[in-house]
């Protein structure tokens, strides 16, 4: 229980440090990893049961050659690929998103810098203190946010072409 109470201390800081901009950063952070982690579960336990579905209605059809035959065989692709790629465009857009929002720290920060500089007529390095890490902080978890979201973004899109091109090779109109 100390152990909690200890790390909830630390996030507290850390907040009041960077502002209340990090707390969209921290949302936005919390929904790009529920959306990744819903992708990667996705690929790892139903995409396999939805591509043997429509390679097994495919294989089912007694023709395969015709113009009716490959449109639905379109059709059949088209709709697979967008279960394949849903949430990654959501996904894309909260990764671009981050450091939008670290920068937006960045600004209030200044302000918050500006502000205490005109109150106390100078430059007083201590009093301006807060202000630039209020402008620092954000910025720098808004860039690791947006790290992170990178990379496992790059990965799924690799598994995204990669299913997608595996199951246009499955469905054959050899018969």
């Amino acid at each position: 229980m100390e152990f909690i109470t200890d790390a909830l201390g630390v996030v507290s800081l850390f907040l009041d440090k960077g502002g209340p901009v990090l707390l969209l950063i921290g949302g936005l952070l919390f929904l790009m990893w529920t959306l990744i982690f819903e992708r990667m579960f996705y690929f790892a336990s139903g995409l396999k049961k939805d591509i043997q579905s429509v390679i097994t209605e495919w294989e089912d059809r007694p023709e395969r050659r015709s113009w009716h035959a490959r449109r639905i065989r379109e059709m059949l692709i088209s709709q697979s690929v967008a279960k394949i790629n849903q949430n990654m465009a959501l996904i894309k857009t909260l990764v671009a998103l981050a450091p939008m929002l670290g920068l937006l720290g960045t600004v209030t920060g200044m302000i918050e810098v500006f502000h205490v500089m005109a109150i106390t007529g100078g430059g007083d390095p201590k009093s301006m203190a807060g202000g630039v890490s209020r402008a620092t902080v954000p910025t720098m978890a808004g860039m690791v946010a947006a790290l992170s979201g990178v990379f496992a973004q790059a990965y799924l899109m690799r598994v995204v072409e990669r299913e997608s091109s595996l199951l246009e090779d499955h469905l054959t109109s050899d018969h």
